[in-house]
């Protein structure tokens, strides 16, 4: 039996939780959330970046005051609130608003989707990156294993970042350690982390790489202090 998503992450009673990386967030976001919500919870989705429209499938208030968002928050159904939408692109509130929803509304659970990494696997965020809420109580660092051994300027967002996090050239193949780098790094996985948030990195797409390359990804994650929990999934974005 397949251990709830909220266990593995120790989610809390009462959670702001912001998702940043690539290679995933969406997923995680909607998976969790619904699954949050099953359980009984009154749970708000949104993003501070943007987000495809044709992905928020549920109910959705279109207003950013906490008052409005309280009207439509409801147990066992996620709430999706965004302040508008641009070109078939969802926008949410600012990460200032994100903490006024968080304080103000009788949520369970907000879950924010803080950063945006146009469908590639791993990222290294500009200077205007990641847009995380102040409040975060848990920041998710995403990242896909499928990045491995393949050239970082085929699945970087930003190759040029990640290759300086990394060491190494754009066209380099990208080693496990590198990966491990880039996700610690300040100015990588880790930046913008409030200090008082707890950090999970979750790996996706597992099923496309030896189970001992997403091992060996998480040995090196877990031994730095700022790292909660590092867990698996096979999930796609």
């Amino acid at each position: 039996m397949t251990t709830p998503l909220r266990e593995q992450l120790g989610v809390g009673e009462h959670e702001l939780i912001s998702i940043v990386g690539a290679g995933g967030k969406s997923t995680v976001l909607f998976s969790l959330g619904r699954e949050l919500a099953g359980a009984g919870c009154r749970v708000i989705l949104t993003t501070t970046t943007k987000m495809a429209r044709d992905q928020v499938t549920e109910p959705a208030c279109w207003s950013v005051d906490p008052v409005a968002v309280e009207l439509c928050l409801v147990a066992g159904s996620p709430l999706f609130v965004a302040f508008g939408a641009v070109s078939e692109k969802v926008t949410g509130p600012t990460p200032e608003g994100v903490d006024r929803i968080f304080a103000e509304t009788t949520n369970d659970h907000v879950l924010v989707e803080a950063d945006g990494a146009r469908s590639m696997s791993i990222k290294a965020p500009a200077e205007h990156e990641p847009v995380i809420p102040a409040t975060s109580t848990l920041v998710i660092v995403v990242a896909a294993i499928d990045a491995v051994g393949r050239p970082i300027r085929e699945v970087a967002h930003r190759p040029e970042r990640v290759a300086a996090l990394a060491g190494t050239g754009e066209d380099d193949a990208l080693t496990v350690p590198n990966l491990a780098a880039i996700l610690l790094h300040s100015n990588g996985g880790l930046k913008g982390i409030p200090g008082s948030a707890r950090v999970a990195i979750v790996i996706t797409r597992v099923a496309q790489a030896p189970a001992q390359v997403a091992a060996e990804l998480a040995g090196l994650l877990l031994v730095h202090p700022r790292v909660d929990r590092a867990i698996a999934l096979a999930c796609r974005e």
